[in-house]
């Protein structure tokens, strides 16, 4: 029997693939687990990681083993108390031992396998069949990154990539070239000395010139060297390119006066869960953040997020200011453009007629996807109606929902950002 001991060492991620395999086995359990947190957290805590817990009967694998076979003979201490077919009576008060867990009512104990799943691991369950819908890739750009890939052998190159057996073949093909016609006459040579010594052994003349012929051959083999700069092989890296598409995310929201601070937080959740999705699964994406009262401005993330405004609301600046952007800055030959608004509903009644007109002929025909959500436990306005106008025009492209609370916002987030299927 042959025994193999395994002394490599053991790297940090050496039980990467069975942790992928174990989460892949027991996925029903973990995107539970995950779903229930995202109820109970708030969207600003998402890029933590989660306790989850497994019925120990759902880790259970069967076992195979030898049984004890053949007839068994056993011999069991006697007691003086009992003979055969007495019962036994209860203890009174019960049993003296005391357990940790809880009491089944199903008559059986249960005992939980709990471990934690990662950051990374968390926000892949979370945001596991969603996608941004209609990507098209439209133009492929190079210019940010490239990969590193093998173009043959060179003669020039750095010593670490110095190629061995290339190497040393062509320095054994020199030498073979430039010593080749030496080493026959000095096989010659040396066969044409040995008869010499076997049949004249007394022409010393001749046998001297011999061996001066064979050593002056060996010298001048010795002088061609083992291995000459000339001999060194590179392995060639060049960097090709590595195409991306580019994609460009919107986001616009309602900072006015009608919009309480639980409404801007219901809405900022909105947005931060957003963000999350869009950074976690798209390498090259530009996000525009707009904010708007009755006049629309562009921020940073941190302004768009966490500054104060109060004012009257004029909807269509910011979809005027994004329309500017888009033509200037992301022309729709070149770009995948998505767009995502938050607001409460308030607006000038004449204003929201002319949003509609922007979506219509301005902002829809170039656009991926636009989603609209509502965040208001109130009746809708006029630009919830002037927006299902656009949803009609553009079903495939235009998406609305409300929103009332914060309960709300995942389970919304997931029917606007759902996987399509395509025909």
């Amino acid at each position: 029997m042959s025994y193999v001991i395994d002394r490599r060492l053991n790297g940090k991620n050496k039980s990467t693939v069975n942790r992928q395999r174990f989460l892949q086995r027991y996925r029903g359990h973990i995107k539970k687990a995950v779903e229930e947190a995202v109820g109970r957290r708030s969207i600003t805590d998402m890029e933590h990681g989660e306790q989850i817990s497994i019925p120990g009967r759902d880790i259970d694998e069967p076992v195979l083993h030898h049984g004890r076979g053949g007839r068994q003979t056993i011999v069991h201490p006697g007691n003086k108390e009992f003979i055969a077919g007495e019962r036994i009576p209860r203890p009174q008060g019960g049993g003296g031992g005391q357990g940790a867990g809880q009491a089944s009512n199903s008559g059986e104990g249960m005992d939980d396998f709990v471990f934690q799943i990662t950051q990374e691991e968390f926000l892949d369950f979370m945001f596991e069949d969603l996608e941004l819908p209609n990507l098209v890739k439209r133009h492929l750009t190079g210019t940010d990154t490239f990969k590193t890939v093998r173009a043959g052998i060179s003669n020039e190159g750095n010593p670490a990539r110095i190629n061995i057996v290339r190497t040393l073949r062509s320095a054994h093909a020199r030498r073979i070239a430039l010593s080749g016609s030496s080493r026959s006459k000095l096989r010659e040579l040396k066969a044409e000395l040995e008869r010499l010594r076997l049949e004249e052994p007394n022409n010393f003349g001749d046998i001297k010139a011999a061996e001066e012929e064979i050593e002056r051959l060996k010298a001048r083999i010795n002088r061609v060297p083992f291995l000459d700069t000339f001999d060194l092989k590179y392995n060639l890296l060049v960097k090709h390119p590595n195409p991306s598409s580019k994609a460009v995310m919107f986001c616009l929201m309602d900072v006015s006066g009608s919009m309480t601070q639980a409404t801007k937080d219901i809405a900022k959740r909105f947005f931060i869960l957003l963000y999350l999705f869009l950074k976690r699964n798209y390498d090259k994406i530009d996000v525009v953040f707009i904010r708007h009262h009755t006049s629309a401005k562009e921020v940073d993330e941190e302004e768009f997020f966490y500054s104060r405004e109060t004012g009257g609301t004029i909807v269509s600046s910011a979809l005027k200011m994004m329309q500017e952007i888009m033509a200037e800055r992301y022309p729709a030959n070149e770009w995948n453009i998505y767009a995502a608004q938050a607001s409460d509903g308030d607006n000038w009644n004449d204003d929201s007629p002319l949003c509609r007109d922007i979506l219509i002929n301005q902002i829809m025909p170039f656009v991926q996807y636009f989603t609209y959500v509502e965040i208001t436990p109130r009746e809708h306005q006029a630009l919830w109606y002037e927006y299902n106008q656009v949803a009609e025009a553009f079903s495939e492209a235009f998406a609305q929902q409300q929103l009332v609370s914060a309960a709300d916002i995942y389970p919304v987030f997931r029917e606007l950002f759902q996987r399509r299927m395509t025909s």
